[in-house]
């Protein structure tokens, strides 16, 4: 996929709040507030008061991803708020090829490998996120939602998972 604008099963309208915080492996909950405090704020629909529908991207679903990854490892919110600012900055389109670095406090974004091995031989490298892998995750837990929802099993896992949702 060379550019982030559109998955596969992704309808020009966008993805419910719901599923993209299924898809982001998050709670409803955690993304409400990361909405309403605009670490990841919808891109197709914001809320435009109560009872609307907030749409997200497909793109907005990896960076709640993201973020959800980097907090994961212990990342401050305020370090996750300067690396995603990064990520809308640099209007980077194919992030297929991004890693994200940290070294426990600071995130860095690398767009290409000599980055990478820079920070590393710098020694402020001490993980990384590549995100085409984060990508690819998305890609197929929206796939597999869409397919359960539509009541066809991709697996015998969601074949499993969509008798019990019956």
């Amino acid at each position: 996929m060379s550019e982030l604008t559109q998955s596969p099963g992704e309808s020009a309208e966008g993805y419910r709040g719901a599923t993209a915080a299924t898809a982001a492996g998050i709670t409803y909950r955690q993304l409400d507030y990361w909405a309403r405090t605009e670490l990841v704020a919808p891109t197709v629909q914001p809320a435009h008061g109560s009872g609307s529908q907030r749409l997200y991207s497909f793109r907005d679903i990896l960076v709640l991803k993201l973020v959800k990854r980097l907090l994961e490892t212990g990342i401050s919110l305020q370090q996750i708020r300067i690396a995603v600012d990064q990520l809308h900055a640099e209007g980077i389109e194919d992030l297929a090829g991004t890693t994200l670095m940290s070294d426990g406090a600071s995130v860095y974004l690398c767009t290409s490998s000599d980055e990478v091995i820079d920070l590393v031989n710098r020694g402020q490298g001490v993980f990384g996120i590549a995100v085409g892998a984060v990508l690819r995750e998305v890609e197929t837990t929206l796939i597999t939602i869409d397919a359960i929802r539509a009541g066809v099993a991709t697996d015998d896992l969601a074949a499993k998972r969509a008798s019990r949702a019956s």
